[in-house]
C-alpha cells in the first residue's frame, strides 16, 4: 500500500487547525455584539468621528446597515444574471429564491435584467413577461448545471447587441470560473462555501446511525476548500450572504477586502408581515383549540440535514416525559419530505401541512408563537428565519455561526441551542416556561431588526448600489448615515 505523503498530512492538519481557530475567534467576536447594533471596527468609528464619506468597496460590515436613497437610480443598468434554474414564484428556495426576489425588485426599479438559465418547466416562467426581465433559456446537464458553452454564446451575442452589460451577476457557480475570469464587471453571490460545510460534515458524522453512509472524509473536504481558495479569485467581486461567510472569504480564502461585500438575504416584506388576524384565521382553519397555549412552527424540506431527526427525537421525549407540555403545545410543520410520515406518527400534537405557497406561508407564520429551525447545515442564511422575523415571531435555531452572527444575535431576538437533543429540549422547555409576554417581546425585537435589515427592498437597494459601483467607480462613495436606532457611522 502506498504511503500518504507527509506534505498532504501536514497540509490537512494545518487546514483543520485554521478551521477551529477561526471558528473560536469568530464566536468570541460576536459574543460581545449587542443585537441592536453591529460590532464597530476602528474604520467605522474613524469615519463617524470625521464625518467622511464611506468607500463602499472597503466597508467591513453588511451593506444592509446602510441607508440608500429610495429616489430613482442615477443610472438604469443592463444586468446579466446567471442562475441554475428560474423557479416558480410561489415555490422556491435557496439561491433561486434569492435570484427571483432580488431581480424582480431591481426590475421594478427600472433596471433591465437578462436571465441566463435552464428553466425547470415552462410553467415557472411568467405567463406575461415581466417588464425589464428577459429570459435566455438553455438545456441543463444531467447534474442540473447550466450548459456553459450555450449560455456563454448567448451572453456574448446579447453583450454585443445594442449596449453591453453594465454588470454581470452569477448565483454561485452558475457561471463557471473558467469563463468568469474574463468578466471584470462581475459579482458572485455565495450562499454556502465548502469551508462552512466542514462543520456540517462534523455534525452529520456525530449523529450518523450505523446504517447510514459516513460523511466525506475530512481530508477530501479540506481539498475541496483548497480548490475553492484557488479558483474563487477568478470572480471579480464576491457577495457574502452572511457576516460569517464574509469573514471567511477575507481571512481564510484570502480574497482582498475591496472585493468582498456582505449583503444579507432579504425576503418580500409585502408578503411576509405581522398580521394577527391572518394567524387567528389560520388557527381556526386547523381547528387548534384554545387549550394549546404554545404553537411551534417549522418550515422547509423534511430531510436529515435540516435537523428534523433532532427535533423528532426531542419532541418524542418531551411528549412522553411531560404530560402538561404535551397537552398545551402543538407543532405545525410546513413542508414535505422523507421525515413527514414519522412526524405524523407523533400524534395529534403535530400537524404536517405539506408544501405551502407564499399566501399560506404568510398565514402559517402569523399563526405560530415561535419559529424553530433545527438545521444541521452550517452554510448559508436560511430564508425561513427571515420570513418568520418579518412576521414578528421569536426564533429558535441551531447555534451556527451564520445564524448567530447575522440573525439571532442576542437573547432579545430568540433562542439558540447546540445541535444535541438535550440542548434542544432545554431551549424548548425554556421557551415554554417564558410564556406569551416574553414571546411577544422577543417577536417585536425580531420584527424591528428584520424591517431594518432583512427586507427585499433593503437587499435590492444594497445590490443596486453595488452594481452601480461596479459599473462606474463614481458610485462607490457613500455619504448617507447608518440608520439603526439612531446610531450613525
Amino acid at each position: 500500500m502506498a504511503k500518504t505523503p507527509t506534505r498532504n498530512i501536514s497540509s490537512f492538519r494545518s487546514l483543520c487547525k485554521v478551521f477551529f481557530i477561526s471558528v473560536l475567534s469568530f464566536m468570541s467576536a460576536f459574543y460581545w455584539c449587542q443585537y441592536s447594533r453591529p460590532c464597530y471596527s476602528h474604520y467605522q468609528i474613524e469615519k463617524e468621528e470625521n464625518n467622511q464619506p464611506i468607500n463602499l468597496l472597503t466597508f467591513p460590515s453588511a451593506w444592509n446597515h446602510l441607508t440608500f436613497s429610495s429616489n430613482p437610480p442615477p443610472k438604469l443598468l443592463k444586468i446579466a444574471l446567471f442562475v441554475k434554474k428560474w423557479p416558480h414564484r410561489s415555490h422556491a428556495g435557496g439561491l433561486e429564491r434569492h435570484a427571483l426576489t432580488l431581480h424582480y425588485a431591481l426590475a421594478k426599479r427600472g433596471h433591465e435584467t437578462h436571465i441566463f438559465t435552464a428553466s425547470a418547466s415552462k410553467s415557472s416562467l411568467p405567463v406575461v413577461p415581466d417588464r425589464n426581465l428577459y429570459f435566455h433559456l438553455s438545456n441543463a446537464s444531467a447534474a442540473g448545471y447550466l450548459d456553459q458553452v450555450s449560455i456563454w454564446k448567448q451572453f456574448q451575442t446579447e453583450n454585443s447587441t445594442g449596449r453591453p452589460f453594465d454588470v454581470v451577476h452569477t448565483e454561485s457557480v452558475a457561471l463557471r470560473h473558467r469563463l468568469s475570469r474574463y468578466v471584470k464587471n462581475l459579482a458572485v453571490s455565495w450562499h454556502g462555501i465548502e469551508y462552512e460545510t466542514i462543520h456540517s460534515d462534523i455534525l452529520r458524522e456525530i449523529f450518523r446511525t450505523p446504517e447510514e453512509e459516513p460523511a466525506k472524509p475530512l481530508s477530501e473536504r479540506a481539498m475541496r476548500v483548497a480548490e475553492e481558495v484557488k479558483f474563487f479569485p477568478s470572480y471579480a467581486h464576491h457577495v457574502a450572504t452572511s457576516d460569517h461567510a464574509g469573514d471567511i472569504l477575507k481571512r481564510i480564502y484570502m480574497i482582498p477586502e475591496e472585493r468582498v461585500h456582505i449583503i444579507l438575504n432579504g425576503v418580500d416584506e409585502a408578503v411576509f408581515k405581522h398580521e394577527v388576524s391572518k394567524g387567528e384565521e389560520f388557527r381556526r382553519k386547523l381547528d387548534i383549540p384554545d387549550s394549546k397555549s404554545l404553537v411551534l412552527g417549522m418550515a422547509g424540506r423534511l430531510v436529515r440535514d435540516k435537523g428534523y431527526p433532532l427535533m423528532f427525537e426531542a419532541l418524542t421525549q418531551m411528549f412522553k416525559e411531560n404530560a402538561t407540555f404535551r397537552e398545551t403545545s402543538v407543532v405545525l410543520v410546513a413542508g414535505d419530505g422523507p421525515w413527514a410520515a414519522r412526524y405524523r406518527n407523533l400524534g395529534g400534537n403535530v400537524r404536517v401541512l405539506g408544501p405551502l405557497d407564499q399566501t399560506q406561508l404568510k398565514m402559517f407564520y402569523n399563526a405560530i408563537d415561535i419559529f424553530v429551525n433545527p438545521t444541521l447545515r452550517a452554510q448559508g442564511l436560511d430564508h425561513t428565519l427571515l420570513e418568520a422575523t418579518l412576521s414578528g415571531k421569536p426564533l429558535m435555531a441551531t447555534r451556527l455561526a451564520s445564524i448567530t452572527g447575522s440573525v439571532i444575535v442576542g437573547t432579545k431576538i430568540g433562542y439558540t441551542f447546540s445541535p444535541t437533543v438535550t440542548s434542544l429540549k432545554g431551549a424548548l422547555y425554556r421557551a415554554w416556561i417564558d410564556g406569551r409576554e416574553v414571546w411577544e417581546q422577543k417577536g417585536h425585537a425580531a420584527l424591528q431588526r428584520g424591517l431594518m435589515l432583512f427586507t427585499a427592498n433593503k437587499m435590492a437597494s444594497a445590490y443596486e448600489r453595488l452594481f452601480l459601483c461596479i459599473s462606474n467607480n463614481i458610485y462607490c462613495q457613500h455619504q448617507t448615515p447608518f440608520n439603526s436606532n439612531g446610531i450613525k457611522f
